[in-house]
Parts: structure tokens; sequence; C-alpha cells
């Protein structure tokens, strides 16, 4: 049984169709990038996975169960626009996460609970480069720090699947590729499921496993919002990424420490 199973999934607003008939299985631990035109549906189906919307039509199967009409700590999210609370240390913020699901009421932890949950948040933030910076509030970071602090953020949950939209779009390419080799390293050490959408194909063949095209292949121009996009190409890109990995990966290990 696959992971994730799309079983002829429509998504439509009002009279208009955004996704028609997407139907896939993607098996635990694969990196599927995500492209094709602005307003094709990626984001949407995004949210779909996240669970922020559900589908007009057809169902998503998370292990064969239906998949939960909310997010949770299963499905970790980051956009290109950083999900960082601003008033808060960046240690804050990662802990954070931990601490809520323990403390609704409060929000936080106290005593050795709240201890062990910032000794995690910090490990994991020296994992992604942020052991220098856990007293900065996310002002004080350069837009590559802030989105190392927004994978830490999704990460501390452990959750099973990782949904990345654009996350890499506002970043100078030196950054783009210092981040590229980060996701990948921790890809390969936590076996994620990753969904990532992205608009550069060259970041979408050297970073996935398997690459979808999503494209809009029916038009009707007295009725231009009537069909919506499928995935046109479903490319399986293994041998390509075990070689573009290597290259990645290899040096990243000298300077990150495992958690």
């Amino acid at each position: 049984m696959s992971f994730i199973d799309v079983q002829n999934v429509w998504q439509q607003y009002g009279d208009q169709v955004v996704l028609e008939g997407l139907t896939l299985s993607v098996n635990e631990g694969e990196f599927c990038t995500l492209v094709g035109t602005s307003g094709c549906g990626k984001s949407t189906f995004l949210r779909l996975l996240l669970g922020q919307e559900s589908p007009s039509k057809g169902q998503i199967l998370l292990n064969g169960k239906p998949l939960r009409s909310e997010p949770d700590a299963s499905r970790g999210v980051v956009f290109q626009r950083y999900s960082v609370f601003p008033h808060l240390s960046v240690l804050d913020n990662v802990a954070l996460g931990l601490e809520l699901p323990h403390s609704p009421v409060f929000g936080r932890l106290f005593g050795k609970a709240r201890r062990e949950a910032r000794e995690q948040a910090a490990m994991l933030l020296k994992r992604v480069g942020l052991g220098h910076a856990l007293a900065k509030y996310p002002s004080q970071l350069s837009g590559g720090m802030q989105q190392r602090l927004a994978i830490a953020q999704a990460l501390v949950m452990k959750p099973r699947v990782l949904l990345l939209d654009e996350p890499f779009g506002a970043l100078d390419p030196g950054i783009r590729k210092d981040m590229h080799a980060l996701l990948l390293e921790l890809w390969e050490e936590t076996h994620l499921t990753v969904f990532m959408v992205t608009h550069d194909l060259n970041e979408g063949f050297s970073l996935g496993t398997r690459l979808m095209v999503f494209d809009k292949i029916r038009h009707d121009p007295h009725a231009p919002s009537a069909y919506g996009a499928r995935i046109t190409y479903d490319l399986p890109l293994n041998e390509n990424r075990s070689k573009g990995r290597e290259a990645l990966t290899v040096p990243l290990l000298a300077h990150l420490n495992p958690l």
C-alpha cells in the first residue's frame, strides 16, 4: 500500500475548476517536486495535503486512512514568506511548537518539561546552523537564516510529511544552494515524504526523486474557468538525484552536527 494515495481529486471554487482528476500514489520517503505555470493549482494541492482545504470531489488517503480535514503534527509546512513569530526569540520560536500541544492554556511548560523542550529545540537549531543565534529575534536574521528557522519550526514536531511552497524563491542564488544542501541532508536523515512547489525547473530536477508537472490541458475560450489542471508528467529522477545529491551534501557534513 502506498503512503499517500490521491484518488480522483477535484478542487473547485464556485464556477472555477482549479484541479481536475488528480490520481497518484506516493511511497513514504519520496521527494516530489511540483512545477508548472502560475495559477495551475500547485499551491492548492499543497493546501489539500495540509488539510487547510477539503477536495470538492475525490479523497486523499494517508497510510490507507482519509486525510484529516485540518492540519496536524503529521504534516509540517514551510512557505516562501517566513512563518515565524517576530516577537519571540529564535529558541522560543521552535520550543513553542513543543510546548503548545502539552500546555494549550498557558502556552508554556514549566520546570523539567520546559528545560527538555528547550534543549530539544536548541539541538535542532544547532543542526540547521542556528546554534549561534538562539537569543536573536527573526528581524535580526538574514533571509536564509529566517528560512532555516522556519524549517526548524516545521521539523520540531517530527512530521511524516513536509510541504514546501516555494521556500527558497526569495533567496539569493548562493544562499539557495546552501539551503538545497541543508534540505537534502535533513531529508536523507529523517526519511520524510516531501512535496515541494517550485517555479525553478532546475531546482525541481536537482532536488526531487519525482518531478510532477501541473498543466491545464483542456481549454474552452467561452468558459475559461470550466477546466482545471492535471498532472501531465510524473517523472522519476532517482538516477539524477543520486548523482546530484552526493555533490551537494558531502561538503555539508563537515560543519553540521547530528541531532
